[in-house]
């Protein structure tokens, strides 16, 4: 055994010099908008909602390298008939409240689905895509080194006079056994589902590159993949006008 471990040392080191690239390399990574708009897809749901699965499928059908932003928010007024959706929160509920304003939906109710900032309700027909694809009038770029993640946003020729933004974390491949409420006995898939929403506050674009951080917290749960997102919007409407996405 002592005459092979010597032979077995070389074999050992490469593995791990060959670990420690291929996380450095994951840590490290950048992604630019394209020269079109980036479309934005919300999903409003909730586990305890029943008419809420057909539209988790339909979010589903999307892959994670589809060239849209897709974000499931589930909405927290649900969770006191029953079941408590632990991936809900009040601030998806706030954010759903504070689209009606420009959404064109008259309250808020689940699923609801915004294309681009407006409301589908005729979303199972509508196709699992984000709108049309005008060029762009801003431009962003995300760049990830280690746990933290800079974005630059530029304004473009037809550019808002005012933008602000907001980044979102989501997860993949979630599954929860509903065990109380309207769905008591199913078995609920979900995808990119917010784990982390953090809005920006707006600012003057007057033809200035800004720059954003973001300090990655910890992974929820790292066996589920992790996408960073962000959603530059009109300040003055609130309806998206690019949208980049890393999902290193």
């Amino acid at each position: 055994m002592q005459r092979t471990l010597p032979r077995l040392l070389p074999i050992v080191a490469a593995l791990i010099s060959g670990a420690v690239a291929t996380s450095a390399f994951a840590a490290s990574c950048e992604k630019a908008s394209p020269r079109t708009t980036t479309g934005v897809l919300e999903l409003y749901t909730s586990e305890g909602c029943s008419s809420c699965p057909p539209a988790d499928r339909w979010l589903s059908v999307l892959k994670p390298d589809a060239p849209v932003v897709a974000l499931a928010f589930h909405v927290d007024y649900w969770d006191r008939l029953g079941w408590k959706d632990r991936f809900a929160s009040p601030a998806y509920t706030q954010r759903q409240a504070e689209q009606q304003r420009s959404s064109g939906a008259r309250f808020s109710y689940t699923p609801q689905v915004l294309i681009d900032g407006a409301d589908r309700p005729n979303w199972p027909s509508a196709g699992v895509s984000a709108g049309t694809h005008p060029a762009a009038t801003v431009a962003a770029q995300l760049l990830r080194d280690g746990n933290r993640v800079t974005a630059t946003v530029t304004p473009l020729p037809g550019a808002p006079a005012r933008l602000g933004a907001y980044w979102a974390l989501t997860e993949q491949g979630h599954v929860s056994a509903v065990k109380a409420g309207e769905n008591e006995g199913a078995t609920l898939r979900h995808d990119f589902v917010v784990r982390d929403y953090r809005p920006i506050a707006a600012w003057s674009a007057k033809g200035d590159t800004v720059t954003l951080q973001l300090e990655l917290p910890e992974a929820t749960d790292p066996a589920h993949p992790r996408q960073i997102n962000l959603v530059v919007v009109n300040a003055d409407t609130g309806r998206p006008v690019q949208a980049v996405k890393l999902g290193c």
